[in-house]
């Protein structure tokens, strides 16, 4: 694996881990603010994060490559709104795809087939993570003001699994 796919691979799953991060402090906001729902959506979410990490790291190690893991920023710790907390994850999401797209640029430049077709399912999953949560925006500034709409929203988004 050559070393500039092997560095760019090693911060994406650093960039994997901060999603599970940031998607987990969204959680423990949305559970103090008694959302149960959105705070159950978005644990899942953040589990979901750390396994695409693992993904990409044990990616590496079978192919023998060496991962530099680095240290991981702190997520922030104030936040808005239900609607703008989507809203920046919907953001977050189309960085990581970005990311997820200059990685298989890379990989190509360097003729890494291998690591193309991993990439390949990253950049499907992205599509599908784009897709959902940008519904779940759509649906917030729909419900607006509306309380009774917020809450039913929770109590939907609750029912995501989290397995």
């Amino acid at each position: 694996m050559d070393e500039s796919v092997q560095r760019a691979v090693s911060k994406q799953i650093g960039q994997e881990f901060f999603a599970g991060y940031f998607y987990l402090a969204i959680s423990a906001h949305f559970e103090r603010e008694s959302l149960l729902g959105f705070a159950r959506w978005m644990r899942a979410q953040a589990q979901e994060e750390l396994a695409h990490a693992m993904k990409l790291f044990d990616f590496m190690n079978h192919r023998g490559a060496n991962p530099q893991l680095k240290s991981v920023p702190a997520p922030p710790s104030e936040f808005g709104p239900p609607l703008s907390l989507f809203e920046a994850a919907l953001e977050h999401e189309r960085e990581v795809s970005r990311l997820i797209h200059e990685l298989y640029d890379l990989a190509g430049n360097k003729h890494d087939h291998a690591t193309q077709l991993e990439l390949q399912w990253f950049i499907t999953e992205q599509v599908e993570e784009e897709s959902m949560i940008g519904a779940v925006v759509d649906q917030l500034r729909m419900a607006g003001d509306n309380k009774a709409a917020l809450l039913m929203l929770n109590r939907e988004m609750g029912a995501r699994d989290s397995g």
